[in-house]
């Protein structure tokens, strides 16, 4: 790592699959891996830092710009469980735990994005979880029942 830390930090990588361009990420995961889906393709997770994003290895207000889109599933197998991951059953203090560690590295007036699938967990039980009120966000995706929901950081 640069002794210059790019603008933003991607806190959970996986595969990387819904950047166009990557050049000013930073991506973290705590597992690397490499797998064949059943569709034959190779799903790749090759962060730039292997960390926990509950325990990222960074400097307080380091990144202008957070990106935290953690496990999601509650239980599953196969390529949505290696893909995707699985939360543990105290999924709350974890994920809670996860939104602390974002927020202590985004800088003031930051932006940290959170995305969240509505497969397994609702987002109103997920909530609980959020550093602070969001922004904006998508409320009701219907068919990708994927949220995206944008938190500002306000300067202390």
């Amino acid at each position: 790592m640069s002794a210059t830390l790019p603008p933003v930090l991607d806190a959970c990588c996986g595969g990387e699959s819904f950047y166009f361009a990557r050049g000013h990420v930073l991506t973290v995961d705590a597992h690397p891996r490499s797998a064949t889906l059943c569709d034959g393709r190779v799903f790749r997770c090759e962060p730039d830092v292997v960390a926990d994003f509950r325990d990222l290895p960074f400097p307080d207000g380091a990144f202008a710009h957070v990106v935290f889109d953690p496990p999601h599933l509650l239980r599953g197998r196969g390529w949505q469980a290696e893909k995707y991951g699985l939360l543990p059953s105290d999924w709350e203090p974890y994920l809670a735990r996860g939104f602390a560690e974002c927020w202590r590295v985004l800088a003031p007036l930051g932006t940290l994005v959170f995305k969240w699938s509505d497969v397994q967990l609702p987002l109103s039980e997920v909530r609980r979880a959020f550093p602070a009120e969001p922004l904006y966000g998508n409320r009701r995706p219907r068919s990708s029942k994927t949220h995206w929901v944008v938190f500002v950081k306000e300067e202390s």
